[in-house]
C-alpha cells in the first residue's frame, strides 16, 4: 500500500480547527507518521509540528529545538509555572508572527512512539513549543492570541493564504481570540 505524502496544511483548512482525537493504541502506522512528521518538520526548518498540521486529526506531535527529537502521542500539560512572552511563528500560518504569553515551565505526560508512558519537564523555548503544538491539538492557532488591531492588520494576508490554498473564507467567529 502506497503512503500518502504528508504536507503542511495552511490556515483556513478545517482540520486545523478541529480537536484531535486521542490515539487508543500506538501502532506501527503511528510510528511511521511520527517519523514522517519529524522529517517534514526538519525539511520545513520548523521546531515543532502537530498531526493536524499535516491533515491527521490525531493527538501526536514532534518537537526538536536542537536538543533532541521528541515524538509524543496524546500529550497533555499537567502542571505549569511562571509566564513568558515569546514571538511565535507557525508553519501553518506562514508570514505571521504573534507575541504569545505562555507558561515559562511545563510538565507534560504523554506516550512515546512505542506507546510507553512518559513525563517531560520543559522550560523556556522548549516549554513554549510544547504549548504551541498542544494548542494545535485543541484547534488553536497563534492568530487566536493576536490583539484585535494585529488581527485586523493581518486579515488581508490570511485571506490571501486561504485563497492561494483553495480554502473557503473562515467565519469571523473562528478567528476571535481565545484565552488560555
Amino acid at each position: 500500500m502506497e503512503k500518502t505524502e504528508l504536507k503542511i496544511r495552511v490556515v483556513g483548512e478545517d482540520v486545523l480547527r478541529r480537536k484531535a482525537k486521542q490515539v487508543r493504541q500506538v501502532g506501527e502506522e503511528h510510528q511511521d507518521i511520527l517519523s514522517r512528521m519529524a522529517q517534514l518538520m526538519y525539511d520545513s526548518s520548523g521546531i515543532g509540528l502537530a498531526a493536524p498540521q499535516v491533515g491527521i486529526a490525531q493527538s501526536m506531535i514532534v518537537v526538536d529545538i536542537g536538543q533532541g527529537l521528541y515524538k509524543l502521542v496524546n500529550p497533555r500539560i499537567v502542571r505549569r509555572k511562571g509566564t513568558q512572552v515569546l514571538e511565535e511563528g507557525c508553519l501553518s500560518v506562514p508570514g505571521v508572527c504573534v507575541k504569545v504569553k505562555r507558561a515559562q515551565w511545563v510538565c507534560l505526560e504523554a506516550l512515546d512512539q512505542q506507546g510507553k508512558p512518559l513525563r517531560v519537564e520543559a522550560e523556556g523555548l522548549l516549554a513554549c513549543v510544547f504549548q504551541h503544538e498542544i494548542d494545535h491539538l485543541e484547534g488553536k492557532l497563534i492568530i487566536d492570541y493576536a490583539p484585535l488591531l494585529q488581527r485586523l492588520k493581518m486579515r488581508k494576508h490570511l485571506e490571501g493564504l486561504k485563497e492561494k490554498n483553495g480554502n473557503e473564507r473562515v467565519p469571523k467567529s473562528k478567528t476571535e481570540p481565545r484565552r488560555l
